[in-house]
């Protein structure tokens, strides 16, 4: 075999392995949803602190709930609005414009305010 053949044989070869390497890559990263790679049901589990005053306005919003929205919003501010709205939190008795207050009720100053959480407008 010569040298030009060996060439004509590595090259498409190559290729191919890059764009399978490559496809899995996209595919990966299209596989993130609004939490990145943390599953919602996790990030809704880490808000469970939040759970009576995402069901009640008039409750007391508990410090541990303030510093999870506080980090949320910092790492993934599309998080919280998904995890708000997700069926876990319906099924949990969550309403929803309730549980988007919560950062305004927590005084925390670098919130989404004026931002879309579906049909509701983060305050």
């Amino acid at each position: 075999m010569t040298h030009n053949s060996r060439v004509a044989t590595v090259v498409p070869w190559s290729i191919l392995m890059v764009l399978v390497i490559l496809n899995g890559l996209v595919q990966e990263v299209s596989a993130a949803g609004e939490c990145g790679r943390t599953p919602i049901g996790s990030a809704a589990a880490s808000l469970s602190p939040c759970l009576g005053a995402a069901k009640n306005a008039r409750a007391k919003v508990p410090p541990t709930c303030c510093a999870k929205v506080n980090a949320l919003i910092r790492t993934s501010p599309r998080c919280l609005c998904a995890v708000l709205l997700s069926p876990l939190a319906k099924q949990a008795g969550i309403m929803p414009a309730t549980a988007i207050s919560i950062p305004k009720r927590c005084n925390i100053r670098n919130r989404p305010a004026g931002k879309k959480c579906g049909r509701y407008t983060v305050p």
